[in-house]
């Protein structure tokens, strides 16, 4: 057995207590298999937030903790904190096109662009508007390779706005209809005049239009989260944060599954993350009869994770107590597939408090420990290590059914994630001998490959919904610091490059090699800078 337990069990080595260890290891075993099967079960349809089966999710959660005895954190008897998440932009009811006399259809014969500005049953004749043929736009730009379609229609619409057009026609067919879409995730800022793409390939009406009528109503779309938040109060002067996220892909709708498939399948996320939030559950249940009352306990079930930290993220600015009287915080995503054979446990944030150092043993004699110093990954530990909190990441390892419908319950190793809950058990016994632990800042880290050539050594602010990436995080030493870049700052171009999102700030990134020198443009408050930056 690894180190902690049988210092545990030197304390108190009786058989009657191995017994009840076992039946106590046994119910709790149990409980876990029955919390992953049901959240990874096909009807949750993959607990997407801010749907139905985010919905059944927590409700099922509420109950479990209900059931442990764990009261709710926030007033009124609620375990549930709401949070909005952008979706980016939709094409609202009413929206219409006519050209002369013959009325096109959306999506087949026309779209207006996601930053396309407003208008309400407006005739344009031919002297108001602009028209643009894409097949001659992208015919000019044959032979540059750093060409981009978007960027260029963008401009040229933009230009023909500060030139008085009332509205802007980009004439495409269906030889190119896929290049532009309507993009519901595009953060360009929009435009105030309508930018539309006309794919029809009826060219005599083309040819013969006089006047165009149309309708354009494009909004901001939002949708709802939910955290689900309970507590143990001990009436303490600090507290200790235990998290994980419930939300999974639901079918792969925002584009971040592996999946290749075409035909639309569940992501039931057993790994992903049904086994930290049964983890999370276990972990109350067990405080609950605990003796421990130096600190009180805050459980987090995060929803938003996998759309960019959205739910944490949200609490830590909502928090409902000031975060300084935090102690320290534990994160658990994806701990449900240690390998049996070489019992390989990832702990994140190892060097966000000296503490860790002391109470972690790399050299365990069950686990085989990789530890990570930084505070920050793609988890939502990530969120209170921005807020100066000590944090702990706990991790068994990538596999390849990660964000796969195949990421199902019958494949977590339920004796091994059962040994990771009782190595976060120790650590929360050790640390209630303590007094309240420092914290440490620590280089930035992705805990992942990156299939970048250069970084710039920044954290996005995922949840950003402004055009440009919002920095929330500058590592030391990096070409973003020796540049000049601050937290707050929003980056909005790379060299030649523009972009509006963290997708397109990638793809500008990934068009550099190291050693490069460019200009990286951004706003800082009111002020819109160029700085050097080496890479």
């Amino acid at each position: 057995m690894k180190s902690f337990y049988l210092i545990l069990l030197t304390l108190t080595c009786t058989a009657g207590f191995a017994q009840q260890i076992n039946k106590a290891d046994k119910i709790m075993q149990a409980n876990l298999k029955a919390t992953i099967n049901y959240l990874a079960d096909d009807k949750l349809e993959g607990r997407r937030t801010g749907t139905a089966g985010e919905k059944l999710a927590y409700e099922y959660i509420q109950q479990q903790l209900k059931n442990a005895g764990l009261a709710p954190f926030n007033t009124g008897n609620n375990y549930v904190q709401p949070f909005p998440v952008n979706e980016g932009r939709a094409i609202m009811e009413g929206t219409s096109l006519q050209i002369n006399d013959t009325v096109l259809k959306l999506n087949d014969e026309y779209f207006p662009m996601a930053y396309s500005g407003k208008t309400y049953n407006t005739t344009y004749t031919k002297a108001m508007y602009a028209q643009h043929s894409i097949k001659e736009i992208t015919d000019a730009n044959a032979g540059n390779p750093h060409f981009d379609l978007y960027d260029a229609v963008y401009k040229m619409a933009k230009e023909d706005e500060q030139k008085g057009s009332a509205a802007v026609f980009f004439i495409s067919s269906t030889a190119v209809k896929s290049e532009l879409i309507f993009d519901a995730k595009d953060k360009t800022p929009s435009l105030l005049i309508p930018v539309i793409c006309i794919t029809t390939n009826n060219e005599n009406l083309l040819k013969e239009r006089q006047t165009v009528r149309c309708e354009i109503n494009i909004t901001a779309k939002e949708k709802t989260g939910h955290n689900i938040i309970s507590y143990i109060n001990n009436n303490a002067a600090s507290t200790i944060i235990l998290g994980a996220h419930y939300d999974h892909l639901g079918y792969g709708e925002d584009h971040n599954s592996l999946y290749s498939g075409s035909t639309p399948m569940v992501h039931n996320g057993a790994d992903d993350n049904a086994s930290g939030t049964a983890a999370l559950i276990e972990i109350g249940r067990w405080l609950k009869k605990s003796s421990y009352k130096k600190y009180n306990y805050l459980f987090i079930n995060f929803s938003g994770e996998e759309l960019g930290l959205f739910g944490s993220k949200y609490f830590t600015e909502h928090a409902g107590l000031e975060l300084k009287t935090v102690n320290y915080m534990i994160n658990m995503d994806m701990i449900g597939r240690l390998n049996d054979s070489t019992h390989g446990l990832t702990i994140g944030g190892y060097g966000t408090s000296p503490a860790w150092g002391k109470l972690i043993n790399t050299k365990d004699n069950y686990f085989k420990i990789n530890i990570d110093s930084s505070g920050s990954g793609p988890s939502d530990h990530t969120s209170f290590y921005r807020k100066d909190i000590p944090v702990l990441f706990f991790f068994t390892g990538s596999h390849k059914d990660y964000h796969k419908p195949s990421d199902d319950a019958d494949k977590i190793n339920y004796t091994g994630e059962l040994q990771v809950i009782h190595y976060i058990q120790n650590i929360i016994t050790q640390t209630d001998k303590m007094d309240k632990i420092a914290f440490t800042k620590t280089r930035e880290s992705s805990m992942g490959r990156s299939t970048f050539k250069v970084s710039l050594g920044i954290m996005p602010d995922y949840t950003f919904n402004g055009s440009g990436v919002l920095v929330d995080g500058v590592s030391e030493n990096k070409p973003a610091q020796k540049a000049g870049i601050k937290i707050g700052d929003v980056l909005i171009q790379l060299g030649e490059h523009t972009f509006t999102d963290v997708q397109t700030y990638m793809n500008a990134l990934n068009k550099f090699n190291k050693g490069e020198t460019t200009n990286v443009k951004l706003k800082r408050g009111t002020e819109e800078i160029i700085l050097p930056v080496t890479f």
